[in-house]
């Protein structure tokens, strides 16, 4: 089934999870003078999401819970959406143990050869598309916001912190090859933490924790952390792109860490003058790499 909508007339879709990424695609949407139909997620959208319907009569809500993809393509479907977007992060713990699939999802679910985020999202788009709805990037409208390679801070990385960088690309991209994380931490070339289900904050957080339990007299490790952070090899740009803001710079500060590294053109940056601003103060280097695929 496919949409004989234009683009740029038809409403879109919006499937909100947690933060500000929602807001700022909504704003982008709402700019160009399309109709958002929202798709709220109850144990992630911020409900702030009402207010803004409430004062927006092109913004319609629809609440549902994580599990609920035959009301998702209903509601869809009725409001007249023909493309969609994802944004906003659906903590990996919550899918893979708070869903309550309905009939449609949980087929879908016992069809997958791994459950894996890429794997269902990817399983989830489509369905999606074989209803005629059309799952586009989530950095639509907001490309302006990708990371532009170079160092965004005042502060240049070190001669050690470069050859953390260095060293933890080679490493998060091979964990993010396996859809299992794109964030690793790094200390005087020792891989601290990687992530997985936990998301990038608590693993930043716990490879603080970790260099704090260390015997300082003991430890040949320096007490800066470098935390790396890389889409995956083959990323799906639907879904699950990485994200760094102010709320990254305050979790490091927190754990210690001193250089953060992203990857270039694949790595959205919200509030980049908020972020420079609180990193400049804390000390913290913040720099975009372009990767080359091998």
């Amino acid at each position: 089934m496919t949409s004989t909508l234009s683009p740029e007339t038809s409403n879109l879709g919006l499937i909100a999870g947690n933060g500000r990424f929602p807001f700022l695609l909504l704003d982008a949407a709402r700019a160009r003078g399309l109709t958002v139909v929202v798709a709220a997620i109850k144990e992630e959208t911020d409900p702030e999401m009402n207010v803004r319907a409430a004062a927006d009569p092109g913004i319609r809500v629809h609440w549902l819970s994580l599990g609920e993809l035959s009301k998702l393509i209903d509601t869809f479907q009725r409001e007249g959406v023909s493309r969609a977007v994802m944004a906003g992060q659906v903590k990996h713990k919550q899918i893979f143990s708070s869903i309550r699939p309905d009939w449609r999802l949980a087929k879908l679910l016992m069809s997958l050869r791994t459950r894996s985020t890429d794997m269902l999202l990817g399983a989830v788009a489509k369905v999606l598309g074989d209803e005629g709805i059309e799952l586009i990037s989530s950095t639509a409208y907001l490309e302006p916001l990708l990371a532009r390679p170079g160092t965004l801070t005042a502060r240049v990385p070190t001669e050690q912190e470069q050859a953390d960088i260095a060293y933890g690309l080679s490493v998060a991209r091979g964990v993010a090859g396996f859809d299992l994380g794109q964030t690793v931490v790094v200390a005087a070339g020792a891989c601290v933490a990687v992530e997985a289900m936990e998301g990038t904050d608590a693993t930043i957080l716990r490879a603080g924790e970790l260099l704090r339990t260390l015997d300082d007299s003991a430890s040949t490790l320096e007490r800066s952390l470098t935390v790396v952070k890389v889409a995956k090899p083959k990323q799906d740009m639907r879904f699950d792109v990485p994200v760094i803001g102010v709320p990254t710079v305050a979790t490091m500060q927190k754990a210690g860490a001193t250089c953060l590294a992203v990857e270039a053109g694949r790595t959205l940056i919200f509030d980049e003058a908020g972020l420079r601003a609180a990193a400049d103060a804390a000390g913290i280097c913040v720099t975009a790499q372009t990767i080359i695929a091998p």
